[in-house]
């Protein structure tokens, strides 16, 4: 790998699973849906979308489920950490949670999805595009 190639590390709170995207993100967000909240026990969930090709796990490997209809959801069987997102409508893209990337800070969110499911008192508090559902 050269230097100036791109690469996105982060891992589970316990370090049992550790991972690499060497692709640039796609999108950013902050979801509010009931199931990212129950996932998370958050009133939101901030995700970074990448390419899903250039995702490895380079160390441990998350277990998975399904939280709903064609969606795969993965976090750490040790520690509970969600990891990520992926739905059958776009199996090319991966949703990795931002805090879970070593760099949060780096993954500024552009918009909000999800926001007719948000808990009524869990306020907005931004400027940011708000999407009832999906951004799509």
């Amino acid at each position: 790998m050269s230097d100036d190639k791109v690469r996105h590390t982060g891992g589970c709170a316990c370090g049992a699973i550790r991972y690499r995207i060497d692709e640039e993100p796609l999108a950013s967000g902050i979801c509010h849906c009931r199931t990212c909240r129950k996932v998370a026990s958050a009133t939101t969930l901030p995700f970074v979308t990448f390419p899903a090709r250039t995702l490895v796990y380079e160390q441990g490997k998350p277990r998975a489920f399904a939280s709903s209809k064609g969606v795969v959801r993965t976090f750490c069987g040790a520690c509970g950490s969600p990891i990520s997102y992926q739905n059958d409508a776009d199996p090319a893209l991966i949703d990795m949670m931002t805090v879970g990337l070593d760099e949060p800070d780096a993954y500024r969110p552009t918009f909000h999805v999800w926001t007719s499911e948000k808990v009524a008192w869990d306020v907005i508090c931004d400027e940011l595009p708000a999407y009832p559902r999906g951004r799509t």
